[in-house]
């Protein structure tokens, strides 16, 4: 997963993209191993059923790239002033980690449902609707979507009432009709239609989009950054929110399914529009470049230090072959 660089853009030396994922991915997946259980984290007297349990751990755990957490992570310690962050920050940002991690696991249970895209391989294994029955599934994506709402409110202190409503705020919005469930119903309408650039940039920004800028935004949130580079942040977001999209739409016609981890060729099948059929594959992978160059460039303007780790996930994003 080291990063890589396009020729004409200068990574800051001497940093470790590896070692910087492993050590944040063990800090993410031991809190999601705690959290994602019968218990819930406010201490409830009761355990939810555990066929629901199950279900939700098999959508959540053991998977995925993780790239939302780690752009909040990362985001989180490029605002930090002197490399310091109060414990409260730093238990915000990896509750925050968390749920937009939960958030998106539970997108893709219900995306993947036969009402939806119809899907049977996720991560490389079974659909949860395929493992656990379509009710279970449902059921199970429900519950992901309370869950990360609860992650970012605790009840003991540990995160200030005005961080909680602000992380609440931006993640339920980058979720709802102004973001990836409003993206969604775009892209189930678009089926078999042609769509302009602007309107396929507006559906991607929305279904994808919104909930990676999310991500950046809510580790910035954790913090307390200079209002230059909140929007030089809000940029980079927006830039590598698109720019994902863009790659998938390329690896869905250039990878195989053990590669992706998911079905190939599914939205070609489904004549879906993406940018490599309304574009072309190598204008495709030019306007990925070109978004990867927006957000360094949003880096370079931002007047932060330690954007070393946005950086790597950039190229990372857009770079990728899985």
């Amino acid at each position: 997963m080291s990063s890589v660089s396009s020729p004409d853009t200068p990574q800051q030396p001497d940093f470790d993209l590896d070692a910087w994922v492993g050590q944040r991915l063990t800090q993410v997946e031991r809190a999601l191993e705690q959290w994602v259980t019968a218990d819930a984290p406010q201490g409830l007297d009761h355990g939810a059923p555990a066929q629901l349990v199950e279900a939700m751990r098999y959508a959540v755990l053991d998977g995925g790239k993780r790239l939302r957490p780690l752009l909040v992570l990362a985001a989180h310690e490029a605002v930090q002033r002197d490399g310091q962050a109060s414990a409260s920050d730093v238990n915000a940002a990896l509750r925050a980690a968390c749920a937009v991690e939960l958030i998106h696991a539970y997108s893709l249970v219900h995306d993947d449902m036969p009402c939806m895209d119809n899907d049977v391989l996720r991560r490389g294994k079974p659909t949860v609707h395929v493992q656990f029955g379509e009710a279970s599934a449902l059921l199970a994506g429900d519950a992901l979507q309370a869950l990360a709402f609860e992650l970012l409110t605790p009840q003991d202190g540990s995160v200030a009432h005005a961080t909680q409503a602000h992380l609440c705020a931006v993640l339920a919005r980058a979720a709802g009709s102004a973001g990836m469930a409003g993206g969604q119903a775009i892209d189930l309408a678009s089926v078999g239609l042609p769509l302009t650039e602007s309107q396929l940039r507006e559906m991607h920004e929305l279904k994808t989009g919104a909930l990676l800028q999310a991500s950046v935004m809510m580790g910035a949130c954790c913090g307390a950054p200079a209002p230059q580079a909140v929007a030089a942040l809000q940029t980079y977001g927006a830039a590598i929110g698109l720019a994902f999209q863009v790659v998938d739409d390329i690896l869905d016609v250039t990878a195989d399914s053990s590669t992706l981890g998911k079905t190939a060729g599914k939205d070609a099948d489904n004549n879906k529009p993406t940018y490599v059929s309304l574009m072309g594959l190598q204008a495709s992978q030019q306007y990925a470049q070109d978004l990867l160059h927006r957000a360094l460039g949003a880096l370079e303007c931002s007047g932060l230090a330690q954007t070393r780790a946005l950086r790597a996930l950039a190229n990372m994003v857009v770079n990728r072959a899985s």
